[in-house]
């Protein structure tokens, strides 16, 4: 065996390390990821069983201690004096930990007592969702899952009925065709795109009305993970556009043509085609 392939990989630095892990497809760690993987000293996750699929797949063993919203405060006070002289890896059982998961009070109390914090980005459902939608990506509002309860989820959208951005919520398949319905209620005649079993072998995107979309899950009952986002008040998209030649005029002064459009476009979600033809049509006015 060579000295390299037997080399024991350098511990870490004493901490905490924020792991994002795939949502679905292996493939998806990142090649930090698996490096602080194979060379903390502990694992934090919420379910040692769909980690511990993870880290078989990297061929890595590492000890996994059960950590999520429910743990105690003693659990807490565990790992935060483990901490002090150990590298701790936090994962949630899919996507970046703390969106809609466990950890925001581990992070606390380890800001607090001076304990260093290190993050590893990597998949996120609700970006992902959002980056295959084609919904406007240039304001968007993540509000975790919807309320289970009907009142209480009406009482959600109602609330954000007025606010100008995609929607996005994590939602469960058994309530996936519940909460459509709430929507075509509290929101009618926005779009909506349901993305579901993000990067796995039978990934779906539906995008339409209420409607429309509870007919189709009706007649294919959906399984998997889901995510549901909701298009921004139209009268909001309008404006979105009349503004657009403000910023394009803008551009237009210190930029070219396609790379005008090119800011314009990531900035407000607008097509490139339309925003060229318009910038076309400012250049000659």
């Amino acid at each position: 065996m060579s000295e390299t392939a037997s080399r024991v990989p350098e511990p870490l630095e004493p901490g905490l390390y924020i792991v994002a892990t795939p949502i679905g497809n292996l493939g998806d760690i990142t090649l930090r990821a698996a490096d602080v993987l194979r060379r903390c000293d502990v694992v934090a996750c919420e379910d040692t069983r769909v980690t511990g699929k993870l880290m078989k797949h990297l061929g890595v063993s590492k000890p996994l201690w059960r950590y999520d919203d429910h743990s105690e405060h003693r659990d807490r006070e565990r790992l935060v004096e483990t901490l002090r002289s150990r590298a701790v890896a936090l994962v949630s059982d899919a996507g970046t930990p703390l969106v809609s998961d466990p950890g925001y009070r581990l992070v606390n109390d380890c800001r607090a007592e001076g304990i260093a914090v290190t993050v590893l980005p990597g998949p996120c459902a609700a970006i992902a969702g959002l980056s295959v939608s084609g919904l406007p990506n240039d304001r968007f509002l993540f509000a975790g899952f919807l309320p289970s309860k009907e009142k209480a989820r009406r009482d959600v959208l109602t609330e954000l009925a007025g606010v100008d951005a995609t929607l996005i919520f994590y939602e469960t398949a058994p309530r996936l065709t519940k909460s459509l319905a709430a929507i075509g209620e509290a929101l009618p005649d926005r779009e909506i795109a349901v993305a579901r079993e993000l990067t796995k072998i039978h990934e779906e995107l539906r995008r339409g009305l209420a409607d429309g979309l509870i007919a189709w899950f009706e007649a294919h009952p959906p399984k998997g993970e889901i995510v549901l986002l909701i298009a921004p008040p139209l009268e909001m998209q309008q404006a979105s556009a009349a503004d657009a030649d403000a910023l394009l005029l803008e551009a237009l002064q210190t930029s070219k043509a396609s790379q005008a459009v090119a800011q314009v476009a990531k900035a407000t979600g607008l097509d490139r085609k339309l925003l060229y033809a318009r910038a076309m049509e400012l250049k000659r006015g």
